[in-house]
């Protein structure tokens, strides 16, 4: 994962490279890990669809660059990163 401010370079699984826009990160003790949510840019925002927010693990370097980006791999985690969206996109809601 590299990233600028708040975009990174996204490598989907066939090997392309999406520029995503970061929409937050957190960490989490429960799980030792970090956490990014991000979506990709050129999703036309005026469109009636939904953004596909997308979800990954990551554990930060020593030197504190971002690390590989990784799958999620249980409920316990989903359920968290749901929260944490939900919580996320109420406070958008309120500004």
């Amino acid at each position: 994962m590299q990233h600028g401010e708040n975009n990174i370079t996204v490598i989907d699984e066939d090997g392309n490279e999406q520029l995503c826009e970061v929409l937050f990160t957190f960490d989490s003790d429960e799980f030792g890990k970090s956490y990014v949510l991000y979506y990709p840019i050129g999703a036309d925002e005026n469109d009636d669809e939904e953004i596909e927010i997308h979800a990954s693990a990551f554990v930060p370097t020593e030197d504190n660059n971002d690390g590989e980006l990784m799958p999620i791999e249980t409920d316990e985690e989903w359920d968290l990163i749901e929260e944490m969206l939900n919580t996320f996109l109420e406070e958008q809601d309120e500004e």
